[in-house]
């Protein structure tokens, strides 16, 4: 972010009513032994009209999950499908969330306020429903840190430590736990349109297409794509470049998110649910995030190819409604929308003006090349050639005739960037787990946001709409 976000007053509107009685299942909170609040996002409190709640109030609202003013009266379990490592699962589900409030920015634009640890719903499964505290300190880290590189994603809105002891076979045990509350544009997933299709819910499937529609605003598909006027084909359309730009992003910011199954998918087009993310100590299609994924589904260079399949299963749930060949014509703009979008975000990232498309692809390659050849950490390679600084060889010669952007912010005259290595991550768990120490951690969110400051904001696709007038 290139600053904070506009404050706002409280705008309560809970527009998921319209769909409740079908799209998830009432719950309550679990009742948890106690409520220590380790960290509210005060800058996106602002922005939804929060920000003057004391943290007694905060604690009740986002521990106990007392009902926000004129908002849902009760926690919505969501109910949906999904992939999941390429196997279909129709027994998914919110089973340790819910979405708890809905409200709009100063822009219009309708936010979620969604948990994550908040106890059983009906999808719980064998699960507790619980989260650890160390997995909420990881989302918080994740969600700066992407979001500081100018990444599409949740934000880390609450955690409030519980009291409780969990048990994972993962991880030393046992272990603190915590409830997390996120702020998205919305909690819809690919999964929650491929439980429609499996009970062939075509009136749902058609309510829940005018409801992305109405909430998520995008460009209309191309002048020329067939059946550029069915509303399911606009949605996949809208669908496929969020995707597009999701996966360019994850890419030029050397991310691995880990789990990329059709439930993790945000029709938004925004990142979230971070489980056993990554970022690249150097540059390795083949780096892999999750333990379990000895075959390589999610590694680092096989996410475009994941999203664009996760679209395919959208366009798949989507037959209900359109004929194929409009939405396979939408499909086929996920490669080239794929590229423009790395191209962009490659040169905002470098701090330099693009040239043109094959210009652009040149350097691109260069860069990976070097980066290959090298073994330079990723963050450390776009912080050493910023403005095409410090550049010999084929990535010189690929660098001249661009234009540096004005770079006066101090971030960029630092002697290292900020980066999000594992040893890093451990480090900051360990003075919280060992020592009850914070410090590290919120030092490391002013930086991250320091870095983010730096950066600006990063450029959007052609046509995209940011926002709805409420």
């Amino acid at each position: 972010m290139p600053s904070d976000p506009p404050a706002a007053p409280y705008l309560p509107d809970p527009a998921i009513t319209a769909l409740a009685d079908w799209l998830g299942a009432p719950v309550n909170a679990a009742d948890f032994p106690r409520g220590e609040l380790r960290f509210r996002n005060q800058r996106w409190a602002e922005a939804v009209g929060l920000g003057d709640l004391a943290d007694d109030q905060w604690t009740r609202n986002f521990g106990r999950f007392e009902p926000l003013p004129d908002n849902l009266p009760q926690p919505l379990a969501l109910k949906y499908h999904g992939h999941q490592f390429r196997v279909y699962n129709p027994e998914i589900g919110d089973g340790r969330g819910f979405l708890f409030a809905q409200m709009r920015d100063g822009s219009g634009r309708l936010l979620d306020l969604g948990t994550k640890g908040s106890g059983q719903t009906p999808y719980s499964r064998a699960g507790d429903g619980r989260l650890t505290l160390k997995g909420a300190v990881r989302e918080i880290l994740a969600t700066e840190m992407l979001e500081a590189l100018g990444v599409d994603t949740s934000k880390t809105f609450s955690v409030i430590e519980t009291g409780e002891e969990l048990w994972r076979n993962d991880e030393p045990s046992p272990t603190r736990s915590a409830v997390m509350v996120r702020l998205s544009h919305g909690h819809i997933r690919i999964g929650t349109f491929q439980r429609l299709m499996a009970l062939e819910e075509r009136d749902q499937m058609a309510q829940l297409v005018d409801y992305c529609l109405a909430q998520f605003p995008g460009p209309l598909p191309p002048d020329d794509a067939p059946g550029r006027s069915e509303p399911a084909v606009i949605l996949l359309h809208q669908v496929v470049e969020r995707l597009a730009d999701l996966a360019a992003g994850w890419m030029v910011a050397g991310f691995v998110h880990g789990v990329l199954n059709t439930d993790n998918m945000n029709i938004s087009g925004e990142s979230f649910d971070y489980g056993p993310w990554r970022w690249l100590p150097a540059w390795d299609p083949g780096f892999t995030a999750a333990y379990f994924d000895q075959g390589g589904l999610y590694a680092f260079g096989r996410q475009p190819e994941a999203l664009h399949w996760n679209c395919g299963q959208l366009a798949v749930a989507l037959r209900l409604l359109a004929e194929s060949e409009p939405l396979i014509a939408a499909l086929n703009r996920f490669g080239p929308l794929y590229m423009q979008a790395v191209a962009r975000r490659w040169c905002w990232r470098l701090g330099i003006e693009q040239r043109g498309e094959e210009a652009d692809a040149r350097l691109v390659a260069a860069c990976e090349k070097a980066l290959r050849e090298t073994g330079a950490q990723p963050d450390a390679f776009f912080h050493a050639h910023r403005g095409g600084r410090a550049a010999t060889g084929e990535l010189g010669e690929a660098l001249e005739g661009y234009t540096p952007v004005d770079d006066a912010h101090d971030y960029w005259r630092d002697d290292a960037p900020q980066s999000m290595l594992i040893d890093e991550v451990e480090a900051l768990w360990s003075a919280i787990d060992e020592r009850d120490d914070w410090g590290p951690l919120h030092g490391k969110i002013a930086a991250l946001r320091r870095m983010g400051e730096a950066h600006g904001k990063a450029p959007a696709p052609a046509g995209h709409i940011a926002s709805k007038a409420s």
